[in-house]
């Protein structure tokens, strides 16, 4: 969301950390959980606290409420 909301590509954002865009893509989708490192790298790169972005409990994956409604 904090992506999207900010106009930032998935490429754009996977070239700032220095990942592969798919990466990215697999990050939204719930479908990879990132290293220690990275999650950290992308809350510094939106300057937020990581648990902004990262939790234990699991996120609804977005777009499941568009699927349901």
């Amino acid at each position: 969301m904090l992506r999207s909301e900010r106009g930032i590509s998935r490429r754009q954002l996977a070239e700032a950390l220095g990942v592969h865009y798919q990466t990215i893509g697999y990050l939204e989708r719930g479908e990879y959980s990132p290293s220690l490192h990275l999650a950290l790298r992308i809350a510094e790169y939106f300057e937020v606290a990581v648990e902004v972005i990262f939790s234990t409990a699991p996120f609804p994956r977005i777009g499941a409420a568009e699927r349901s409604a």
